[in-house]
């Protein structure tokens, strides 16, 4: 009942996160596009279109690692742990989703908010585009922010036994099938 509620949790979570990614995505590339049509065509280059870009790559870079880590598509989980017996693959899985937990929580989400606070309260604002640069750095502890909820869905469905991990060509001995 519980990890069934944690799995619609998440479904509602990937939705969120994947639209805001996929519209901070489109809005990088028609900037982009933009700056190079400007820049080439009309010889006129735009002075906001570089700094919006790199504002856009942070967000779209972190949110990404976020969505990544919800899918499971981390190269480091997933190649490591892949050819290790289904005991030894949830223990291993287990502690790096730990890992990836404490991190974020720490390093992301509270160093993260402890910057943007400092950074709103200095009230550095960007070059071009006038932003306050605090609302730039929100990205990491927004994202870190997901990533421990993501983390902590993978520790739960791991402990629970049900986790969605594909079967390998191996048993729970680690022997290769045949």
């Amino acid at each position: 009942m519980m990890l069934h509620f944690i799995k619609q949790i998440k479904l509602a979570l990937d939705r969120i996160l994947e639209g805001i990614v996929i519209i901070a995505m489109s809005l990088l590339v028609f900037d982009v596009l933009w700056q190079v049509f400007a820049r080439k065509v009309l010889e006129n280059p735009s002075k906001w279109t570089e700094e919006a870009a790199t504002f856009l790559l942070v967000w779209v870079a972190l949110l990404g690692a976020a969505v990544a880590l919800g899918r499971g598509a981390h190269l480091g989980i997933d190649y490591f742990t892949g050819k290790l017996a289904l005991a030894k693959r949830i223990k291993i899985e287990t502690a790096a989703f730990t890992l990836i937990f404490l991190f974020s929580a720490y390093v992301m989400v509270y160093g993260g908010w402890d910057f943007v606070s400092t950074t709103l309260e200095l009230g550095q604002v960007s070059a071009s585009l006038g932003i306050k640069m605090g609302y730039i750095y929100l990205a990491v502890p927004v994202s870190g922010v997901f990533m421990c909820i993501y983390s902590f869905m993978g520790i739960a469905e791991r402990l629970s036994g049900r986790a969605d991990i594909p079967v390998s060509d191996q048993d729970n001995d680690g022997e290769v099938s045949k």
